[in-house]
């Protein structure tokens, strides 16, 4: 089924709910106050579009009737890991520096940085007090350690449990769409460190929707990603 995995919000009150759940026999998007039944697609996908819905509206999804999850493809969990997903417009998300095109890889002077630790606040808005100062010292580029949401306020990053959702205590999407031009104003290029061969064992809930892990593979940080398996078309 095409789409984006998630809650894609589409403006004017309406918001597109799609999950993959091959072994579900039904899915709801649960909302405050109301449960929303899915259509089935084919491939184990169930889709609804939803009004009265906005930005930072909480929502779970309930499998057969369960009481409902965090969604494996969150773009923000403002309650942590094991809270309620909340939808996230990117058309609202503070723009980039105009005009920026990056530099040359060949000009790259890396300072790698973790937020939670960098600055007495912990967060994103914390750094950028300090990025002149980067600068002075020749810094061209900042590579942030992994800012996937993880459980609690602080970790080195390499527990995430959602891919695609910003840490809520550094400041979730918002703040590091701030922390992100302010580097490209002072011509400063911004790396991710990504984790993307595990997810941590705390706070995952993937596994409830469907064959996300393997058994061939095991890591030391947790299970691995089914890329290769039965199932692994979806993941």
């Amino acid at each position: 089924m095409e789409g984006r995995l998630g809650a894609t919000y589409l403006g004017d009150g309406r918001c597109r709910f799609l999950v993959w759940a091959p072994r579900a026999e039904r899915a709801e998007v649960l909302l405050p106050g109301d449960r929303i039944g899915m259509e089935r697609g084919s491939g184990g996908y169930f889709h609804a579009e939803v009004s009265d819905v906005e930005p930072g509206t909480r929502y779970r999804f309930g499998l057969d009737g369960g009481l409902g999850l965090p969604d494996p493809a969150s773009r923000h969990q403002p309650e942590g890991v094991d809270g309620p997903s909340a939808v996230v417009d990117p058309g609202a998300i503070p723009p980039d520096l105009p005009g920026w095109n990056g530099i040359p890889i060949s000009e790259y002077v890396i300072y790698e940085l973790h937020v939670g630790t960098f600055s007495r606040e912990g967060t994103f808005d914390g750094v950028v007090p300090h990025l002149d100062d980067l600068r002075e010292l020749g810094v061209t580029a900042v590579e942030l350690m992994p800012v996937a949401q993880f459980p609690g306020r602080r970790n080195w990053g390499y527990d995430g449990v959602y891919p695609f959702a910003v840490q809520d205590s550094y400041g979730g999407p918002q703040g590091l769409a701030r922390l992100v031009a302010e580097c490209h104003r002072r011509r400063l290029a911004v790396v991710l460190d990504v984790v993307y061969n595990h997810l941590g064992p705390e706070g995952e809930h993937a596994a409830d929707f469907g064959p996300y892990f393997a058994t061939r593979y095991r890591t030391p940080w947790g299970r691995g990603m089914n890329f290769d398996g039965p199932g692994s078309e979806g993941v």
